[in-house]
């Protein structure tokens, strides 16, 4: 590693090549991975130039990495609650030279009043903790299962923060799964944002969905589309094309 990159990481630190626009992200050697999900998210999202955007649950800050890699927005936030990842995404922005770009905000989601202070978006997306936080879980503190299970924040939390964040008619994009597709929609209508798009997501073909893409629209017309399933694999367990695609392979 070279010296420029070398002194924005720590040792128990890894950077990764995004393989887009040669953009790189600073994760924990043994922490929490991101993975398809918010690739296909960035993917999925619609986003022009002129929006302001802000990514809840942020993380490592991947979602709005590749998402100025693909559509150069105005302005990126990313939103966390944790604050040691707050502290690595905001290293990831200044390894990119993009701190004047992505913007990262310690905070919580749940927090009313601080959610008022920031200016209105035109989009926010949401890679959710998808696991419900009634599976025993011994130690609310650990990182992997902040992550995965709803122990800082539930699905309720993220839409009723989506609804305050939203411009009007602004748009929300969210990763989930299927099984929570009822609840997805029930909460949206409630906090009138209305579901506008629907993709589900396979494996591969003859197994049954396991991701989920749904975009809705801040006191959107009733109107709901559903797009083609997308297959990760085919059936000679390589890539499908759609797939490549999106990664930038093809």
């Amino acid at each position: 590693m070279n010296d420029y990159k070398s002194k924005y990481i720590n040792d128990d630190e890894t950077i990764d090549d995004l393989q887009l626009k040669g953009l790189n992200l600073i994760q924990k050697k043994d922490g929490f991975k991101f993975g398809v999900d918010a690739v296909l998210l960035s993917d999925f999202a619609s986003i022009k130039k002129k929006h302001r955007v802000i990514d809840l649950c942020t993380g490592t800050g991947i979602i709005p990495f590749l998402i100025y890699g693909k559509y150069s927005p105005e302005t990126i936030y990313g939103l966390e609650i944790q604050d040691d990842m707050v502290e690595m995404a905001k290293r990831s922005a200044m390894l990119n030279s993009l701190n004047e770009k992505i913007f990262f905000v310690n905070e919580d989601l749940k927090n009313v009043e601080a959610l008022k202070k920031l200016e209105r978006f035109d989009v926010v997306t949401v890679n959710p903790p998808y696991k419900l936080n009634n599976a025993g879980i011994v130690n609310p503190s650990d990182k992997l299962a902040i992550a995965r299970h709803e122990v800082l924040c539930n699905l309720e939390d993220v839409i009723s923060a989506s609804r305050i964040l939203l411009k009007d008619n602004g748009r929300m994009f969210i990763v989930h799964r299927p099984e929570r597709l009822a609840d997805i929609f029930t909460l949206m209508r409630k906090y009138k944002i209305e579901p506008k798009r629907v993709k589900m997501v396979h494996p591969k073909i003859g197994k049954a969905p396991n991701i989920v893409l749904v975009e809705g629209q801040r006191d959107g017309g009733a109107y709901l589309k559903w797009e083609s399933p997308l297959y990760v694999y085919d059936e000679d367990g390589k890539y499908t094309e759609e797939i490549n695609l999106i990664y930038g392979r093809a």
